[in-house]
């Protein structure tokens, strides 16, 4: 049995050109989902060297000015210089959004199990899924996130390298960047670092020297846990030598293309679809949360140390065509007790995961960069543990 090995994920910065397609297209959503909760929004944004690419479905009763929407998400993010090749006032803000389908419309709007006569008790009931798939989520108990520890540290470091460019601490940053973080674990849990990377974009005139000594004063060393800090951490600073031309100047973005930073860095599964843009009538948005939420619960409520579902739905839908769990040997119960306890507890039909979650308001946005999960900093219904004391209970009882 292997009782020692390495494992490494990465994050970016919210200017990193796919996050600021992710960040325009939740905005978008965010304001619809404020005036407009019902209503069905799937926003596809591309940007490149000077240019921004709005696309998609929407089908609304409400007006919303996504130029305005999308220049203000470009500021917020810190593209508000044209030397930094990209600029909020300057880009050019192209919108090409349709209706959506009524084809995929009339099996969201009533599952195929209300279509058979089945008692409608709410309008949420009968909603269908807005698409086929399979989602996963995963919850471990290696840090206080209840999330593997590689994707917590990664994305703490870019948010600490946004906030000390933000505040001018390291006043030369420019707003792309990327972290990456290697975590060496013995017999399954993590016992110190390997590696950490951080390439982050910055002014032509400073020097490297200087970009490498303050990137691990004041952005690696604040941000690693202490405990884990040895001489024997290896740390690479632009290992390029160069990274002034960044954002849309230097790649194009487009959304959805960075899932695995939004989830668990690798470490567990993922499925085939990415969250932003999306209203919560798709399951790829609110089916994996409700995974993450039912995985973090069964580990909290001590059922297991690490905990994978699997969730899957067919369109026009509105109950799972399936649930699995993995704990990888750390169940405390058989896995097929816990999913049958899962689906006592959990109602995952997309209709009734909104509503128990109150996905049908502007919490969007938030999540765009940084991690859809583990967030500390935020409050998001899927990170409750409000089934944790049922869960065990059940379980005592089984």
């Amino acid at each position: 049995m292997e009782t020692k090995h390495v494992f490494t994920s990465e994050s970016v910065t919210e200017g990193h050109p796919d996050k600021v397609c992710d960040q325009v297209s939740d905005a978008i959503l965010d304001e619809i989902m404020e005036k407009d909760p019902p209503g069905r929004v799937a926003i596809e944004t591309l940007v490149t060297n000077g240019l921004c690419v709005v696309a998609g479905e929407v089908s609304t009763g409400c007006y919303v000015d996504i130029p305005k929407i999308v220049r203000q998400t470009i500021k917020d993010i810190g593209y508000t210089r044209a030397k930094y090749g990209f600029d909020y006032e300057t880009c050019g803000v192209l919108v090409a959004i349709k209706e959506q389908s009524k084809d995929i419309a009339r099996g969201v709007d009533k599952a195929l199990e209300i279509k058979g006569g089945e008692v409608i008790k709410e309008d949420l009931e009968g909603l269908g899924a807005g698409d086929q798939g399979l989602m996963f989520g995963y919850a471990c108990d290696e840090t206080e996130e209840l999330m593997p520890m590689p994707i917590v540290l990664a994305h703490k470091l870019v948010k600490k390298l946004a906030e000390v460019r933000k505040t001018s601490e390291l006043s030369y940053l420019r707003p792309d960047g990327k972290s990456q973080v290697t975590v060496v674990y013995e017999k399954g849990k993590p016992v110190g670092l390997d590696t950490v990377l951080i390439s982050t974009q910055h002014a032509p005139e400073v020097k490297m020297e200087q970009i490498h000594a303050d990137i691990v004063e004041r952005v690696i060393l604040p941000t690693l846990p202490p405990e884990m800090v040895t001489d024997k951490i290896k740390y690479y600073v632009n290992p390029t030598g160069r990274f002034v031309i960044g954002g849309p100047q230097g790649d194009s973005g487009v959304t959805g293309r960075k899932i695995i930073v939004d989830t668990y860095g690798g470490y567990s599964r993922h499925g085939g679809g990415a969250f932003s843009g999306k209203d919560p009538t798709k399951v790829d948005r609110s089916g994996t949360y409700a995974a993450r939420w039912v995985a973090k619960n069964v580990v909290a409520a001590g059922l297991a140390s690490k905990c994978e579902i699997q969730i899957s739905y067919a369109i026009g839908i509105a109950r799972p065509t399936s649930v699995m769990v993995d704990t990888f040997g750390t169940g405390k119960m058989d896995e097929l007790a816990i999913a049958n306890l899962i689906e006592e507890t959990f109602d995952l039909r997309p209709g009734m995961i909104i509503k128990h979650l109150e996905l049908r308001r502007p919490l969007y946005k938030q999540v765009a960069a940084y991690g859809h999960f583990g967030r500390l900093d935020l409050d998001l219904p899927w990170e409750n543990i409000d089934k944790a004391k049922e869960l065990k209970k059940k379980a005592g009882k089984a």
